[in-house]
């Protein structure tokens, strides 16, 4: 994910609208990023324009820093500012699959195995996660401190990132899944599975190891 500050940008997918079908189609993905990302990353930029001092700032120093933040922009920065996060790495979270066997390699293999015993196992937890995050919200794996943990966050909040670094993450909002599967997060959960970017998950793991 690009460091950008004001005016932020909406990043392009790294794929094609239809790269993830069967799984996701291309109407979810179309609507999910041109429309739901794009509403979130101009109604951040509107926030933040009367307010100079905040232009320079990262995404990431606006949501760990919230209490320097303007008190009567500070919910609209955590929602919309959270909204651009949250979806950018959900995006690139992902990518073309051709199977539903889709399994982890490298030292995050090793890490899920270490704290989770299987992979299945970890799916499980996951998966429960998010069936367990009522209404909307998002199902997270996090690397903490050396150690791997499944955490959920309401809305568009995130995880303590200074100390909770993100690896991976499900959304569950409705907008995420119903043209695709209705009332059925089950199903797309299990789908979700299917269209990982562990090559990216890796990447991310070994980026936050090395500091």
């Amino acid at each position: 994910m690009k460091q950008q500050h004001y005016p932020f940008q909406l990043e392009p997918l790294p794929y094609s609208y239809d790269a993830l079908e069967p799984f996701i189609d291309q109407s979810t993905l179309h609507f999910h990023h041109d429309k739901h990302l794009q509403t979130y990353v101009d109604n951040l930029n509107k926030t933040l324009a009367p307010f100079p001092q905040l232009h320079n700032k990262t995404l990431e120093e606006l949501l760990c820093n919230l209490d320097d933040i303007p008190a009567d922009i500070r919910t609209a920065v955590q929602n919309n500012g959270g909204g651009v996060y949250n979806h950018q790495l959900y995006f690139a979270s992902m990518h073309k699959s051709n199977s539903v066997e889709n399994h982890p390699h490298g030292e995050i293999a090793a890490k899920i195995a270490e704290y989770f015993g299987f992979y299945d196992v970890f799916k499980t937890k996951l998966k429960e996660a998010a069936l367990g995050q009522f209404g909307s919200g998002y199902a997270w794996l996090v690397y903490d401190n050396g150690s791997l943990e499944i955490v959920k966050t309401p809305n568009q909040n995130i995880p303590p990132i200074h100390c909770k670094k993100p690896l991976l993450l499900i959304d569950v909002w409705e907008h995420a899944y119903y043209l695709d599967y209705q009332n059925r997060r089950n199903a797309y959960i299990d789908s979700f599975f299917s269209v990982i970017n562990w090559n990216k998950v890796e990447e991310r793991l070994q980026s936050y190891m090395e500091k």
